[in-house]
């Protein structure tokens, strides 16, 4: 029996259900197709248990160094079992909230994997959704109107690095881990990576990081990327750049030993456990799309700037178009989709204005323009740059490295980029994030006056900055 939906949703996590409720506002039925569980990578195996395992890393750090604050202590441990036990429960208190979200808006959610089929029986038109279930259960067939695809991504690997589990890992199965290793190769140096290595310096483990470009954090601002790896050296993390990991993984006495190439030379490098974080993949295979026109280009769905691919009433959001592939740009992406659907007329998302955060300790975020896409896209440009060891908060809190950098137009003032690195800067970044959608001016945020004593301070003497007029440098 063919069950009838304005909208049906491939795909269960940030933003197939963020997309899900907005479709609901609106007065669509909703049906959400979701193979494992709802909320996806993002609440499961991604952004939320991610962070709860950095916050305790952070609480463990902390407590090591309470004597700095006066505060002693003696004997402090890491039960890493109720470190898990703990991450465990938030994301379960999460993912109870989520299906709550889905009863409150009335949106069915069908557990299993969903398929496209072409034009047939059920519709003219490719876009029924075929529903298979892993029980053997009869599948259920979903005709929708419209179709969202929000299938997101999973990760990459290397030649060679055949992941297993226990001595080779991706981030989804390092999140499960049991215990602690006490060392540890980590090979790419992106975000993920960064802040796993962070993390597991924090936890008292020997992390070597192996980046094949010359600058970890590549997607970053050149000032930050070299401030977060002069910041974790610090803790005692050693970086290869420059090194291709060679396709001869081997296990020996309960650890790995990987080959790499750098400037010509092969080296070897041991650990217990290697964790392979190279970037992500879109999920676009055995979903049916052969059964449509829609185009996928180097494993990405081709769309819009409102996210309809070739096939008008079948639109794509999130991991699987490529782009930023962030959690909160997929809901955002789903939410303009679903306008677009229901005629309310959106405004198309614009990415230079959307702010990204590494959650590593320190912590980075930025939105906007690096340096030097700045000066490749031909600006002229002025730069702020105020550090936080300037700012008595940051001195109070006990983190007072990093800073703050700000790039404008040296032509009409223009705002083009800021870029944070320090203490709670990813709950900062939303400052500047409305500067840039309000296309204000380094002289427009200085003007707002920031409390003191506070961490935003920094905001306000960056800005000055830009014109050689802060206050406390």
């Amino acid at each position: 029996m063919a069950e009838e939906y304005d909208l049906a949703v491939l795909g269960g996590g940030t933003g197939g259900y963020v997309a899900a409720i907005r479709a609901s506002q609106l007065g669509m039925k909703v049906a959400v197709v979701e193979k494992d569980l709802l909320g996806g990578t993002c609440l499961h195996r991604g952004c939320i248990p991610s962070k709860a395992l950095l916050r305790s890393a952070e609480v463990f750090k902390q407590t090591k160094e309470a004597d700095l604050y006066g505060v002693e202590t003696k004997n402090t441990t890491l039960n890493f079992t109720k470190v898990q036990d703990r991450k465990t429960n938030i994301v379960h208190s999460l993912h109870q909230g989520v299906k709550g979200l889905m009863k409150k808006g009335k949106i069915d959610v069908y557990r299993g994997f969903g398929r496209i089929l072409g034009p047939s029986i059920f519709s003219p038109m490719p876009g029924t959704i075929s529903v298979e279930y892993e029980n053997g259960d009869e599948n259920t067939m979903i005709v929708p109107k419209n179709v969202l695809i929000a299938t997101g991504s999973s990760p990459r690997t290397l030649p060679g690095l055949e992941i297993d589990g226990t001595y080779v890992m991706t981030s989804d199965e390092a999140l499960q881990m049991e215990a602690l290793p006490k060392t540890i190769i980590i090979v790419g140096g992106g975000v993920i990576g960064i802040e796993w290595a962070s993390m597991l310096a924090d936890f008292g483990v020997a992390v070597t990081v192996v980046e094949s470009l010359e600058q970890i954090l590549p997607t970053e601002d050149e000032a930050i990327a070299k401030e977060v790896e002069k910041l974790l050296r610090k803790k005692g993390i050693t970086f290869v750049k420059s090194a291709k990991v060679l396709d001869n993984t081997l296990k020996i006495n309960n650890g790995i030993r990987i080959e790499a190439e750098i400037a010509g030379k092969k080296e070897n490098f041991t650990a217990e456990k290697m964790l392979v974080s190279v970037g992500r993949q879109a999920n676009t295979t055995n979903i049916g799309l052969e059964n449509t026109d829609i185009v996928v280009d180097k494993g990405v769905i081709r769309t819009n700037q409102f996210y309809q691919t070739k096939e008008s009433h079948i639109y794509a959001i999130g991991d699987c178009i490529g782009g930023m592939q962030l959690a909160h740009v997929a809901s955002h992406e789903g939410i303009t989709a679903v306008e677009h659907m229901a005629d309310q007329n959106p405004l198309p998302i614009d990415y230079e204005s959307i702010p990204t955060c590494i959650y590593s300790n320190p912590e980075v975020a930025s939105v906007g323009l690096t340096e030097k896409q700045a000066k490749e896209q031909g600006k002229e440009i002025k730069i702020g740059k105020f550090p936080f060891k300037a700012i008595g908060k940051a001195l109070v809190y006990g983190e007072s490295e990093g800073f703050v950098k700000i790039i404008a137009d040296k032509t009409n003032d223009d705002l083009l980029g800021v870029h944070m690195i320090g203490p709670h800067v990813t709950d900062m970044i939303t400052e500047a994030g409305i500067a840039k959608v309000l296309d204000a001016t380094p002289w427009e945020i200085a003007s707002s006056i920031h409390p003191h004593p506070t961490l935003s301070e920094v905001m306000g003497e960056a800005a000055l900055a830009v014109d050689g007029k802060q206050i406390h440098g």
